[in-house]
């Protein structure tokens, strides 16, 4: 039986969903700060978990790191998991 398996590597994961999660929530933070499109996801989910987060300007900074550190957080923890699972 073939038993290679693909690595992934775990920072490079994390970077790039640190960088779609960071994006989309500063992209949708300011689609919502000038129309309401995003308003009750963004109340919801970034309000209640990221202190200081606001839909505004200053609010689209604080979701962009937030969203890139939870992502980067996220992506090393998927990827290494994979990884060690994937090895057995």
């Amino acid at each position: 039986m073939y038993n290679k398996h693909v690595k992934l590597k775990p920072v490079a994961l994390g970077i790039a969903l640190g960088a779609v999660w960071g994006g989309a929530l500063f992209i949708t933070t300011w689609l919502s700060y000038f129309t309401v499109y995003g308003k009750l996801f963004l109340e919801a989910l970034p309000q209640s978990l990221y202190p200081g987060y606001a839909i505004s300007p200053l609010g689209s900074l604080l979701g962009l790191i937030y969203g890139f550190v939870d992502g980067l957080i996220s992506g090393v923890l998927i990827g290494w998991i994979y990884n060690r699972i994937a090895k057995s």
